[in-house]
């Protein structure tokens, strides 16, 4: 159940930094209503990773935690924002995805 929770922290960090980057396209009141998603996203990213972390290691919730996070951010980017993408953007993320998935099998 907490890999769960970490999983939904890790989609929520995609959403605090998906806001951040809205919020910088934008302004007045819809750049005030991102900045708000910002702030809610962070706390529930924080409060569900304080959760996992009950549980599981530290450590390995923290990697797993920021690599949601990290490929979740690249993969909006692409998508949304328009940011390049080459073979070793895409060789990197597919690496960090083995990476969290091996995390995932050796943590007890």
């Amino acid at each position: 159940m907490n890999w769960i929770i970490l999983i939904i922290a890790g989609l929520f960090e995609v959403g605090f930094t998906t806001c951040l980057g809205k919020a910088k396209e934008t302004n007045g009141t819809a750049s005030m209503l991102w900045i708000i998603g910002f702030f809610v996203s962070l706390s529930v990213s924080m409060l569900l990773l304080y959760k996992a972390t009950q549980t599981l290691p530290m450590g390995t919730a923290y990697a797993v935690w920021t690599g949601i996070g990290a490929v979740g951010t690249v993969i909006i980017g692409i998508i949304f924002f328009k940011e390049p993408v080459d073979f070793w953007r895409i060789f990197f993320i597919a690496a960090l995805i083995g990476s969290i998935v091996g995390l995932k099998f050796v943590s007890h």
